[in-house]
């Protein structure tokens, strides 16, 4: 993010990571069993962890799932959210920032992926809360992950479209195009390191991805007037 007219006071406040605990307040015992369910996801590459091994690890009695969540597909709901929580919080904020759209894009790009780094499980689980579990939790998932991305996302691509900066972008391929990638990098890797050999997603790795997915897309979108400028603002 070096060299972006961002206020130095805006760059500390705009924490593009995701806490790995939940806010002061929050049952520690709840707490735990959505860490141990993080964890476990983490370590297998796979949303698929039963209850008891949830229970086995975070040390509570499978029975308060219950208790604190309702079911598995509750614990599951609330995980996501958790996830979620902080990159979800920053969307209203950073469109108000006074930088320009390609910046912003830019802060979001970095902030998705390295949300992805830390819980590389996370799409997997939006799936499977969108298209197997309940209704009422298809409509929950819309409601704090869906919906305010694709709102950002559109109200975003219209500002640097007026701006200038942008081609005009349709806002349901572009949440596609990124979340996507987002997702695949960890999904595939897997199958990558059994026909190339590849390493784990690292910090390296991370931060080369990064880049990769901004020369991506700005070069599929950026206004061909205004590439230049952007490329100053890098």
């Amino acid at each position: 993010m070096c060299g972006l007219d961002f206020p130095a006071k805006a760059r500390a406040q705009l924490n593009t990571s995701v806490p790995t605990r939940l806010p002061a307040g929050k049952n520690a015992t709840a707490e735990k069993l959505l860490v141990a369910a993080s964890e476990l996801m983490i370590e297998r590459a796979s949303i698929e962890v039963s209850l008891s091994d949830i229970a086995q690890k975070s040390g509570v009695n499978a029975a308060l799932v219950k208790y604190h969540f309702g079911n598995k597909d509750g614990l599951l709901l609330a995980l996501l959210a958790r996830d979620a929580a902080t990159e979800m919080s920053q969307l209203d904020y950073l469109l108000v920032q006074p930088i320009t759209p390609t910046a912003k894009l830019r802060l979001h790009i970095g902030g998705i992926i390295r949300a992805y780094r830390q819980f590389p499980y996370m799409n997997r689980l939006i799936h499977y809360l969108l298209h197997e579990s309940t209704p009422d939790a298809a409509d929950e998932v819309s409601k704090f992950f869906v919906a305010p991305l694709l709102e950002f996302h559109g109200r975003l691509l219209a500002e640097g479209v007026k701006a200038g900066e942008f081609r005009n972008v349709d806002p349901v391929l572009f949440y596609t195009s990124l979340i996507g990638a987002c997702d695949h990098l960890f999904f595939a890797r897997h199958a990558m390191s059994r026909a190339v050999g590849v390493g784990p997603v690292t910090d390296e790795v991370c931060r080369d991805y990064i880049k990769h997915m901004e020369a991506l897309i700005f070069g599929g979108m950026l206004n061909p007037k205004n590439e230049t400028a952007a490329a100053a603002a890098e």
